[in-house]
């Protein structure tokens, strides 16, 4: 085989290689119901928690953290869901939402 032959074949051959994955097509994960919804509140954090953290994890996660952490721990977390895990989260909505945990799942919570 010459050279150009050579170089015809191998492209003939990755190009129907990758046409196997086109083929594959995009795949899909249907994902159980949550069992936990947040807690609702008429503070205004509850609205923007629901759009911006269940998004990505189940409210499920919030029975986990200690209920005695203050509000500083819970800044850290929304600041940490944001920066390192990279949720979906408005700096301005940040305050309310650190708000709404503290009072609803932390060391503010109505006696």
């Amino acid at each position: 085989m010459n050279s150009k032959a050579l170089i015809v074949a191998a492209i003939a051959a990755v190009t129907f290689s990758f046409s196997g994955v086109a083929m594959a097509g995009a795949k899909s994960i249907d994902l159980p119901p949550d069992g936990v919804q947040l807690k609702p509140s008429a503070l205004p954090g509850y609205a923007k928690a629901q759009a911006s953290c269940v998004v990505c994890h189940s409210a499920e996660y919030l029975q986990y953290q200690p209920p005695t952490a203050p509000r500083p721990y819970w800044d850290a977390m929304v600041k940490r869901m944001k920066t390192v895990f990279k949720a979906p989260i408005d700096e301005a909505d940040m305050p309310a939402i650190v708000d709404y945990l503290a009072k609803t799942y932390g060391n503010e919570q109505p006696k």
